[in-house]
């Protein structure tokens, strides 16, 4: 889909579990490289500034960063006159803050949590977007119109089979809003589900970088897994 040269990610989270995930699915596939990753604003104005690291054409960034907004680096980014392609990836759903990111340039905007599939399909389509658009000087209507159907391609992402949409969202605003570790049973129980259609889910949060579990210790007999969001401090 691209030449021989890969485009140069940038990846920018302020959770270590979900910065490693996502550097970790871009080395899974063909075309890109990881040239730097960072945990914050602070690490991503840096690596942007760094003579060592090779010019950055794409930002994977996250929107809530413990030292500053997404948002706010996209606008340092501009008034740098850096001009990297952006992709948002997070957790955050507030329509502002999608249209301001729309209004400062992003290619895709992807929800966590998402499979590994909805992270290809972005990254690929951005690839088909950036290889119609790479080393011309001049272009055409026909060239213009579809680099920008790459970005949106039609086909519809999925879930792993019997997963809904839905009732995802529902774990996830669930998990997120917990004070404290939950496990299965009480996540099935809070959201009137099966046991197991809740580990099921808590699972797929786990695989997506979006939660972590750990066994629950304290407890008689045979220790009960414990599930939190990955953003919830003190747990480890």
């Amino acid at each position: 889909m691209t030449g021989t040269i890969p485009i140069r990610v940038l990846v920018v989270d302020d959770e270590p579990i979900a910065l490693a995930a996502h550097a970790d699915y871009v080395r899974r596939l063909s075309g890109f490289e990881v040239v730097a990753e960072a945990q914050g604003m602070g690490a991503a104005l840096a690596a942007l500034n760094d003579s060592d690291v090779p010019d950055i054409q794409l930002i994977l960034l996250d929107m809530n960063l413990t030292d500053g907004h997404g948002l706010d680096l996209l606008r340092r980014i501009h008034g740098l006159g850096l001009v990297p392609d952006v992709i948002a990836i997070t957790a955050v759903r507030e329509v502002h803050v999608v249209r301001s990111a729309i209004a400062l340039g992003i290619s895709a905007y992807l929800i966590k949590p998402f499979t590994f599939a909805a992270f290809r399909e972005k990254l690929e389509s951005y690839q088909s977007f950036h290889t119609v658009l790479t080393d011309r000087s001049q272009t055409s209507q026909d060239a213009i119109d579809r680099a920008m159907s790459a970005l949106r391609p039609s086909g519809k992402l999925t879930l792993p089979k019997g997963m809904l949409p839905e009732t995802l969202g529902a774990v996830v605003d669930w998990l997120r809003a917990a004070q404290q570790p939950a496990s299965a049973t009480e996540a099935a129980a809070a959201l009137a589900m099966s046991r197991v259609t809740a580990r099921r889910y808590l699972d797929h949060l786990v695989e997506t970088g979006s939660a972590v579990k750990a066994p629950r210790h304290g407890s008689p007999g045979r220790p009960e897994l414990e599930y939190r969001w990955s953003r919830t401090p003190g747990w480890h």
